[in-house]
């Protein structure tokens, strides 16, 4: 069995609509506490977890199970034999069952991010959100388990009984004491990685960043007095973390609720916080802050003031994580210490302390050596190698991915979440830090290949995705939603606004849309759009006059031009496009295509003649396909083929792919000889003409073009490697293929990407999602194509 993120094609969206990872990494660090720019309403947050099918996750067959052989292999009676194997040597499990690739995530759910006891139930959508962040990141199986307990000895048990199903167990969300009692009897009785995230997911990020911050300021961590505020799961594992690194015991000054810890104190004291009472004569945290070099914060915001931070040492670094709200603000940090170097739990401040950077990466690691254990010396490796990550030159990708040039300094000292470097930088740090300490039943012997191997478990289409909808928030774009009547269109536009991409403008009548987003139950949302119709407009004359120009020799009076203007939606919104009252448009939700197209040509130069060209996207299976043309040209020539495949090229770039271009066909090469074929056959050679200056090969069929065991069989062929762009040889073939892989093979579809024209206009389909509507918006927000 394969885990999947749950049947909605566009799961690859969730961390890329709005949704901030907090410094447990578990998904919205608080609904109202977020930046203005990206907020997340109730309705939406509901909405997401109930549909297209309630939860995030799913498990499918990874194996087949078409045939009464396929399931006489998969149960009775061919089961029996890796079950006799397992019961012989049952290290064998690794080898047969999904057991070393499968952690638990499991909780009681007595501290559920920042909401305290709900109980197990309520922790369940947490704890679903932590197991596809397994998938996302690392490609790691996860399963969520709540346990409805909140005796620890029964906890125990309960875990200790399931060892056996799992490479790994995560715990989650479950309140101190409990949480050190129950991982520390589980580490002793279990003989798989047992990993307390809210700990120690924590102090391993916390750990890379202060690695770099002390780096940058030239001091030494042996030597830094460094400042606690908050004792409890996070804040222990943090200070044992970086002890462990090198810092002094009476140089790390923990306080709490209560004060400092000291040597002598009594009140509020447990044996954790007693491991770490020092010998000082501090007895406030405002006392212990005079001097400090290092400040963590995993507390409460507002527990330090601009003046505990005005009497730190020279470069002091500030670590405020508290969930949501940090403890002081960068802006109110650097107000009084513009040479602080501060870090948050926050996404909309640099210095992320991000949890999805150390326990997906970390988990992978300890996997795939099999590890019975996650130890102190496979922390530090993870903090080491992710400061390492952050000091070297960011990819191009990374720095389009977030609309800014990424650089080693003050204000980057922590790698970025979706930076595609992680997957193949840290676990073989943890892995090697496994070998080296004997935790590993399977020593990993080639690191060359294990690298390449942890490269193809990167997703490329969720990188994709999240770079283009950080590009669309730098360009802020206004974006003409021109079908206001329509309330996939609506949901759209409000996500497309609430998500900071840019400013929302509605084509529709205001009564009209404020009773579709009241019966959807997000009259809020109302007030937040700019609703816009040729009655409010000022600019009314403006575009008929326009119009009129374009359509009096066309057969179009000037009355026809009034009704074009003033009552089609399609027309008016290209209007206010080009004039330049918007900055890109989106329609097509409910009419055909080549219907809006011919609207659209009355306004924009959108006509095959023009040189526009529909390109699809297919996303399956971790792999991007492009497919050209799917919306404008019916039966092109080879030149035509020609001029598709550049701009099939130069939308693959503009959606960060290096084109790989293969003209598709029934035939190969050739053969066989027909005349239907011929155009494919030439439309290469047209391109040799041109000198282009990417990859392009043809004719061939598709399995020749996609399969590189078939490719490999052309060793002539000058395709590097695996086509990412099918150039189709009519639309009525691109339009069975696109439709076949979205109904049978899943495959998520963003298109036709409308390209090669002036204007950024793309246009959905009347079958669109809401979502889909979103992707199209971002789309033309980047003017792909």
């Amino acid at each position: 069995m394969i885990w999947e993120g749950g049947r909605n094609p566009e799961f690859r969206w969730m961390l890329s609509r709005g949704v901030k990872l907090g410094i447990n990494g578990d998904g919205p660090t608080e609904r109202t506490s977020m930046s203005k720019k990206n907020r997340v309403t109730d309705e939406e947050a509901l909405s997401y977890h109930l549909e297209p099918t309630p939860g995030k996750l799913e498990i499918i067959a990874s194996t087949p199970m078409a045939t009464q052989r396929d399931l006489s292999l998969a149960y009775s009676p061919g089961v029996a034999v890796p079950v006799e194997a397992i019961a012989a040597n049952p290290e064998t499990a690794y080898d047969y069952t999904t057991k070393g690739n499968m952690v638990a995530v499991i909780s009681n759910g007595t501290a559920i991010l920042g909401l305290g006891n709900l109980g197990a139930l309520a922790s369940k959508p947490v704890m679903e959100g932590k197991s596809v962040l397994f998938k996302r990141f690392a490609d790691v199986n996860s399963i969520d388990l709540e346990l409805d307990t909140e005796d620890p000895d029964e906890f125990i048990n309960a875990v200790r009984l399931m060892g056996p199903s799992f490479g790994g167990i995560n715990l989650e969300d479950i309140k101190a004491p409990e949480c050190f009692i129950i991982e520390q009897r589980l580490r002793e009785i279990m003989d798989i990685p047992v990993f307390h995230d809210d700990q120690h997911g924590t102090a391993v990020i916390c750990a890379a960043g202060l690695l770099n911050a002390l780096h940058l300021t030239g001091k030494k961590i042996e030597e830094c007095k460094i400042v606690l505020n908050g004792a409890g799961a996070a804040g222990i594992a943090c200070i044992e973390l970086i002890k462990a690194m090198g810092a002094k015991h009476d140089n790390c000054i923990a306080c709490d609720t209560k004060g400092v810890i000291y040597q002598g104190r009594t009140e509020g004291m447990n044996q954790w916080k007693s491991a770490h009472a020092a010998k000082t004569t501090d007895r406030t945290l405002e006392e212990a802050m005079t001097g400090a070099d290092v400040f963590l914060g995993v507390s409460a915001k507002g527990a330090v003031t601009q003046g505990m931070v005005k009497s730190m040492a020279d470069n002091p670094v500030i670590f405020a994580m508290a969930n949501p709200d940090p403890e002081i603000t960068p802006e109110d940090a650097h107000e009084v210490r513009p040479d602080a170097i501060v870090a948050t739990g926050r996404s909309d401040y640099p210095n992320q302390v991000n949890n999805v950077l150390c326990f997906p990466y970390l988990f992978r690691g300890a996997l795939d050596i099999r590890a019975r254990t996650i130890n102190d010396a496979m922390k530090i490796a993870c903090a080491e190698a992710l400061a390492k990550l952050a000091r070297e030159d960011v990819p191009d990708e990374v720095a389009v991915a977030y609309g800014q040039k990424l650089t080693f300094g003050r204000d980057y000292i922590i790698p970025t979440p979706f930076d595609p470097r992680l997957i193949y930088t840290i676990p073989p740090a943890v892995a090697q830090a496994g070998i080296d300490t004997a935790v590993a039943r399977k020593p990993i012997v080639d690191f060359d290949a294990y690298t390449v191997s942890l490269r193809s478990r990167m997703d490329p289409t969720a990188s994709m995705l999240e770079g283009l909808h950080n590009r669309a928030k730098t360009k802020n774009a206004r974006m003409i939603f021109a079908e206001g009547d329509d309330i996939r269109v609506l949901r759209a536009a409000v996500a497309y606004q609430r998500s900071g991409l840019g400013q929302a403008l509605v084509v529709g009548r205001e009564d009209d849309v404020k009773a579709k987003l009241t019966a959807a139950g997000m009259e809020d949302s109302y007030r937040e759009l700019s609703i816009v119709n040729a009655r409010n407009t000022e600019h009314l004359d403006t575009y008929r006059s326009f119009l009129y120009s374009r359509l009096q020799r066309k057969g179009y009076d000037a009355q026809d031009v009034h009704r074009l203007a003033s009552r089609d939606r399609h027309v008016f919104s290209a209007l206010m496009l080009a004039h330049g009252h918007g900055d890109g448009l989106i329609t097509g939700a409910t009419r055909k295509s080549a219907h809006v197209l011919e609207l659209l040509n009355h306004v924009l130069d959108v006509s095959p003649e023009d040189g526009a060209v529909g390109v699809t996207a297919l996303l399956r299976n971790g792999r991007i396909v492009l497919i050209a043309d799917t919306l404008v040209h019916e039966w092109p020539d080879e030149h035509t083929l020609a001029d598709i495949a550049e701009r099939g090229a130069a939308t693959a770039r503009s959606l960060g792919l290096e084109p790989r271009v293969a003209f598709v066909s029934f035939s190969t090469f050739g053969y066989p000889v027909s005349e239907r074929a011929e155009k494919m056959h030439i439309a290469p050679k047209v391109l040799d003409q041109r000198g282009v200056d990417f990859e392009y090969d043809g004719e061939m069929t598709v399995d020749v073009a996609m399969n590189p065991d078939v490719l490999a069989n052309y060793s002539f062929c000058r395709l590097s490697g695996p086509a990412n762009v099918l150039v189709v040889p009519a639309r009525h073939s691109s339009s069975i293929s696109v439709k076949l892989m979205q109904e049978m093979g899943g495959a998520t579809v963003i298109g036709p990407i409308l390209s090669g024209v002036d204007h950024p206009v793309q246009i959905c389909s009347t079958t669109s999602t809401s979502n889909d509507i979103l992707n199209m918006a971002v789309m033309a927000a980047c003017n792909v194509g």
